[in-house]
């Protein structure tokens, strides 16, 4: 197929989101798809309010419009509810082309823990950006049943996967390279608990960093909560954001990947601590409720400690094979399966009516 992915979510971001959307697109490029994506870096654009790494695209709807009659996309698919996503969706709905979306990130949630912003009026919009997807592809059974009690309709199944290449266990250790000459890692007192993400507000950081846990607490990461965080919590160490290797490293060397947050759908780096065989703790929400009950790789509580220390007895071995069962090329196939594209007889019908309405157009306006 001839699809477009348009996103307000990519590279050089670097998050749950965009790491789903990159692995997506080059696991359907290899099944033979051809894929289009719409993104920020192709558009003018200005920094997200109180976000500044994250991009907000400018004036792009022209050209999206331009792009999709040139591309004539057998399936567009919708990724978030940013200006990007505005725009296609605009169009979509003008032309009648069918599409989807997807359902990344609690939204109300985010919003409202960042502005005065009720929630109820976050989820209001979000029904009425998805209203008119023929499906919304969510991560787990968890999220789709409070979606729907929000009144979210047709919606299905989209899981994640996991690179079980870069994260595994017989990496070498690192933290014992980290710190400073006053602080070397080596002198670190174990267990190490480790949180990896986005040090922002909606992450629920300071509850991990609050807990009494033995041992030393690392967060790997960047973000706008960092400085205050940084100063407030000495004992912590705060090792910015890590890449490839190294941060998979970071995962095999902690002996718990903590997930205090409340706001993720998902949280592939649960994943990621799972196959190096780190087990996770975590609390009962989205993500973590239907991933670590029952795989014997990770606890949750509504007790963070209890959770912590729970997941320090899980054994490594257990907990990377419990990842191995995760595949990005199954997320891959269960997207596409999702997609809705036009049947063949009714979309060249449709792309032939739009170019003569955009060549009678054309002439009018000259």
């Amino acid at each position: 197929m001839r699809i477009v992915l348009a996103t307000d979510a990519w590279e050089p971001q670097v998050n749950g989101v965009v790491r789903t959307l990159t692995r997506t697109v080059a696991e359907c490029r290899a099944m033979g798809h051809e894929v289009e994506v719409i993104e920020p870096s192709q558009f003018k654009t200005i920094p997200a309010p109180t976000y500044p790494e994250i991009k907000l695209a400018l004036g792009a709807e022209e050209e999206i419009r331009e792009r999709l009659r040139a591309i004539e996309p057998e399936a567009v698919h919708i990724a978030t509810e940013g200006p990007i996503g505005i725009a296609t969706r605009r169009i979509c709905v003008e032309w009648k082309l069918p599409f989807t979306t997807s359902y990344h990130t609690k939204f109300p949630e985010y919003i409202s823990a960042r502005f005065p912003v009720p929630v109820q009026v976050g989820y209001a919009y979000m029904k009425w950006f998805h209203k008119p997807s023929g499906r919304l592809m969510v991560a787990t059974p968890t999220l789709k049943a409070e979606l729907e009690e929000h009144g979210f309709k047709n919606i299905s199944p989209w899981s994640r996967g996991v690179d079980t290449e870069l994260f595994r266990p017989d990496l070498e250790r690192i933290f014992d390279q980290m710190g400073g000459p006053n602080d070397p890692g080596k002198d670190w007192p174990r267990p190490f608990w480790l949180n990896v993400g986005r040090v922002a507000v909606e992450k629920n950081i300071e509850a991990f960093l609050e807990t009494d846990l033995p041992g030393t607490k690392i967060v790997v990461g960047d973000g706008p909560a960092r400085a205050d965080l940084e100063a407030r919590y000495p004992a912590a160490k705060f090792l910015g954001a890590r890449f490839g290797e190294e941060l998979a490293r970071c995962f095999r060397d902690a002996d718990v990947f903590v997930f205090p947050s409340w706001t993720d759908t998902f949280g592939l780096v649960i994943l990621e601590a799972m196959a190096t065989g780190t087990p996770v703790a975590a609390y009962p929400a989205h993500g973590p409720i239907d991933l670590i009950p029952g795989s014997n790789a990770g606890a949750i509580d509504d007790d963070l400690k209890v959770a912590c220390l729970k997941a320090l007895e899980c054994d490594r071995s257990t907990t990377r094979a419990y990842a191995e069962t995760f595949s990005w090329r199954a997320s891959a196939e269960q997207f596409v399966q999702n997609l809705e594209p036009y049947p063949e007889p009714q979309r060249g019908r449709f792309w032939r009516r739009l170019r003569r309405i955009t060549r009678l157009r054309r002439r009018a306006a000259a």
